[in-house]
């Protein structure tokens, strides 16, 4: 395991730390280049990337954000994976990218010293046919356990539209069922009242206290990527990429058009860049809203439920007034937004902040002298902070375990190097941490709101967008109501995107709810598992089980919605 954060850099500017990490990388990397301002890639050979982890997480606010793999056969006949690691006190991102021959796409696992990789190798492996030597966990995460070993779909020859051979073949797996006469299993999901997406945990109890626990999750994998790479183009993708949430869409479309902007050289009018402020704060609003009133239901307070959906219709309102949308605004375009917020507007706005500051006091008041609520909430689902810093958790999760780290703050885009805002962090890493953050967080977002209307600049709301450059690539991060959005982008030809890897804040923070579950008691599980604010897109894919015969099939989508159909007619 690595020894984590034991070199104190948080106070090194950017230039002084590039330094450090170009001496202690000597020997180990083979070249390096400066693709954008925030982003420098060094390149290495596949052996050294464990040494070269190891290295880079001993300093102090790192974190391993997303490992992006791509086929770059049509250029040198090779795979290769890009370790993209977070500097959150520098505003700096590291690349550290290694290529892998088409015939022997092997790389070393790091799973075992940084826990954030867990997710990511396993990815890759179903994806692009990398194999991680040293991995343990073999088992399918992305793709259905039918699906052929040989057949990846991120390789650039395999069609988007390509539907997989016999769908009904396999089920999903998990590891050996660890019943004895004392431990039992228990099902939780794939529908549970926590959330209204697909994903699947088998906890293993011993009487009422969790002692394990295993998740099956992508039930609802949709391949978004892969219909944008090579078939969209640049302004085409925003509206998709608002689709990859249903509750904080437009992070992720300001993190893609970011990342164009950056690679392309745009620099985008102030008018704009204030725009996005304003609405990516009223999206994180309602999504604490929504997530406060479904932790008040799973705990039994649907007062408090009933009262922080109310006040969040008045966000909603408010987010409909100003783009003509409750959610999905398609606001966001490369080199700036679609459209205004005119004078009347604004004042709207200014007293839906008034009237939302007004309730939520009182809400507020309500939800932290409930005793109810604090008492199964405090001391329960604890992530340690070393745990946190392993998997690489973000938003509140990493606020709540004592992580001053938030994508505005440390790596500050839009507007928000001009705002004036605090960071809530707690240290307790339980779900009552967890939950202050949020409610913290709310306040913060309205006095931002506030700034953002007082200091809107007049002028131009789009640049002037020519070209974008083929074979560059970028970084675009947003701070989502859950945690760091990252984009990774690498431009192509023809007015299209090249490769496009997202990494949602859920992807890091659903991984540590295991470490979160053991040793807590059964009843306690829908609210731990809910702390982190699970988001999952819709479902493509159903295992349906015969309750008479136990008999267990897989359909596709399509055959579902033709038994609907069918039986539509059948009942008149």
């Amino acid at each position: 395991m690595v020894n984590f954060w034991i070199r104190k850099v948080e106070d090194l500017s950017k230039e002084e730390l590039l330094e450090i990490i170009d001496r202690e990388l000597k020997g180990l990397v083979t070249d390096k280049y400066v693709p954008t301002n925030n982003f420098v890639v060094y390149f290495a050979e596949r052996e050294k990337i464990p040494a070269i982890i190891e290295k880079l997480m001993e300093f102090s606010y790192t974190r391993l954000s997303v490992i992006a793999g791509n086929d770059e056969r049509y250029y040198m006949n090779k795979l290769s994976l890009t370790y993209i690691i977070a500097f959150d006190k520098q505003d700096l991102y590291i690349g550290i990218r290694t290529y892998l021959p088409f015939y022997d796409p092997v790389a070393p696992s790091i799973t075992d010293m940084v826990k954030a990789a867990w997710w990511n190798e396993r990815e890759n492996r179903d994806l692009f046919g990398i194999e991680f030597s040293g991995l343990k966990d073999k088992r399918k995460l992305v793709l259905p356990e039918y699906w052929p070993d040989n057949v990846h779909p991120w390789r650039k020859d395999y069609p988007y539209n390509k539907p997989v051979m016999d769908w009904r073949e396999g089920l999903p797996d998990y590891t050996p069922v660890r019943e004895t006469k004392d431990v039992d299993v228990i099902g939780f999901g794939p529908y549970h009242m926590v959330n209204d997406e697909p994903i699947h945990w088998r906890l293993y109890v011993k009487g009422e206290v969790i002692v394990d626990a295993e998740h099956r999750g992508f039930h609802n994998w949709r391949g978004i990527e892969k219909i944008a790479e090579g078939r969209l183009t640049y302004n085409q993708i925003p509206f998709i990429a608002e689709r990859i949430c249903g509750i904080c869409g437009f992070t992720h479309a300001t993190a893609y058009v970011q990342a164009i902007e950056s690679l392309a050289r745009i620099d985008i009018p102030d008018r704009a860049r204030y725009i996005r402020s304003l609405m990516l704060e009223i999206e994180r609003i309602e999504s604490h809203l929504l997530w406060i009133g479904i932790a008040c239901h799973i705990l039994g307070f649907d007062t408090g439920f009933m009262l922080s959906w109310k006040t969040r219709e008045h966000i909603m309102h408010l987010a409909e007034v100003l783009t003509g949308n409750r959610k999905t605004y398609g606001m966001d375009i490369v080199g700036g937004v679609r459209r205004d917020v005119l004078g009347d507007r604004i004042n709207k706005a200014i007293d839906t902040v008034k009237k939302i500051r007004a309730e939520y006091k009182e809400l507020y008041n309500m939800l932290i002298n409930n005793t109810i609520l604090v008492k199964r909430t405090r001391g329960v689902g604890v992530l340690p902070r070393e745990k946190a810093i392993s998997y690489g958790v973000v938003g509140p999760v990493a606020r709540g375990a004592g992580l001053d780290i938030d994508v505005r703050k440390d790596h500050p885009y839009a507007a928000y190097k001009e705002l004036s805002f605090n960071v809530p962090v707690y240290s307790e890493g339980d779900v009552l941490a967890i939950t202050l953050v949020r409610l913290d967080e709310v306040f913060e977002s309205l006095d931002l709101i506030e700034q953002i209307l007082d200091k809107l600049p007049k002028g131009p709301i789009m640049a002037e967008v020519k070209e974008i450059p083929a074979n560059k690539e970028a970084v675009g991060v947003v701070e989502a109501p859950r945690g760091e959005d990252i984009h990774y982008v690498r431009s192509g030809e023809y007015n299209k995107i090249q490769r496009w890897r997202v990494r949602a804040p859920s992807y890091a923070n659903i991984p540590p709810v295991r470490e979160m579950l053991i040793g807590y008691r059964l009843a306690d599980a829908p609210i731990i598992y809910a702390s982190v604010d699970p988001c999952l897109a819709c479902t493509e894919r159903y295992l349906v089980i015969d309750i008479e015969t136990g008999k267990k099939t897989i359909i596709s989508d399509e055959e579902l919605k033709a038994k609907s159909r069918k039986l539509s007619k059948t009942m008149g």
